[in-house]
């Protein structure tokens, strides 16, 4: 029998808390259960291993994140919709470290049809962009070139990585620039294929 209060979504938003405390890697049912006083099998009433555990908060950061992102693009374009984008997108790393661990996990392609949050990531990802007129695979390529460069910096930023007595919020603008100057001149650089 299920304890009285817990449920499949009241035990996700705990483990997704808990990986924002912990990181999302250490996040255990054991750990989860002494949070909520109960033995690891009560909560196996609501999720059915740590992989499933670990997908719910996965599709419940790319929700959060999802509305992060469409509400800061909302009504911008170009390099403000961009700068929007990637500030919201830094923000969630930065207050969220273990969502965004999960939002970077890799799911089966089914599971991401099936996420909402997900979609929207993903919609609001090329909407945002669109104003650069980049055709595929140009579009998949940039986006590449914008998640991988966005990982790199949170990664390094999370970690303490960046020393240098230059401001780092004055690094990200550059970046910003830049990317924004790249996305521009992308089609006029021409495409290998």
């Amino acid at each position: 029998m299920a304890r009285a209060g817990l449920t499949a979504d009241r035990v996700t938003e705990a483990a997704a808390d808990l990986a924002d405390e912990v990181g999302f890697d250490n996040v255990t049912v054991s750990a989860l259960a002494r949070r909520f006083g109960v033995k690891d099998a009560s909560l196996y009433s609501h999720v059915k291993n740590l992989q499933d555990l670990r997908i719910r908060v996965a599709i419940l950061a790319a929700r959060e994140l999802a509305d992060l992102l469409t509400a800061a693009t909302a009504g911008r374009a170009g390099k403000d919709s961009l700068v929007a984008f990637a500030n919201a997108w830094r923000a969630f790393a930065g207050t969220r470290p273990g969502r965004y661990q999960a939002t970077q996990m890799a799911l089966d392609p089914a599971v991401i049809a099936g996420s909402a949050g997900h979609q929207r990531i993903m919609a609001t990802t090329y909407a945002h962009l669109s104003g650069y007129g980049l055709p595929e695979p140009d579009m998949t390529d940039a986006i590449r070139l914008l998640r991988s460069t966005y990982q790199g910096f949170f990664g390094i930023e999370a970690s303490g990585g960046f020393g240098h007595a230059r401001d780092v919020d004055a690094s990200w603008a550059k970046i910003l620039d830049a990317l924004d100057s790249a996305l521009r001149q992308w089609q006029a650089a021409g495409s290998p294929d």
